[in-house]
């Protein structure tokens, strides 16, 4: 199940964020997703917090330790917190949609969620990204934008 709380006054298309999250866990555990978007001063606090970084960043994964399923009760994934100041920010920059671009960290996040980390593994987690990418017709994915700069 994904839970959206919006701090913010960003338009969110749930039904695409759900449609994401659903081809992603298809394949690997499910568990309660809660997403968090909120400003560039809220996600710096808990950059700060969680990883010792005083600056604003685009997206935080936070999973859980023991994800499961109990019977029929989902426990939980984890959160993901997304910066909406971030997602108009680089939707301009590369003229795309707002929905496109908080799609695009959404997916980020969640694969996250999921264990990839991008940076150590061996391309896995910009490979899986990439998949996501093509079957929602996203413009590039965040690992692809890193690396061209």
């Amino acid at each position: 199940m994904l839970n959206i709380e919006n701090l913010t006054n960003l338009t969110i298309n749930v039904n695409l964020l759900k449609k994401i999250s659903k081809f992603i866990t298809k394949e690997s555990r499910t568990g309660e997703i809660d997403v968090t978007i909120c400003n560039n001063q809220t996600i710096q606090q808990y950059n700060q917090e969680y990883r010792g970084k005083d600056m604003p960043t685009d997206v935080l994964s936070f999973p859980m330790e023991n994800d499961m399923i109990i019977g029929d009760i989902e426990m939980p994934l984890g959160s993901i917190v997304i910066s909406a100041d971030f997602v108009k920010t680089k939707a301009t920059e590369f003229g795309h949609s707002n929905d496109d671009e908080l799609s695009l960290l959404f997916i980020h996040g969640m694969l996250h969620l999921l264990g990839f980390d991008h940076e150590v593994d061996s391309g896995e987690m910009r490979k899986r990204e990439e998949e996501i990418i093509h079957k929602f017709n996203l413009p590039k994915s965040l690992i692809i934008r890193t690396e061209e700069k």
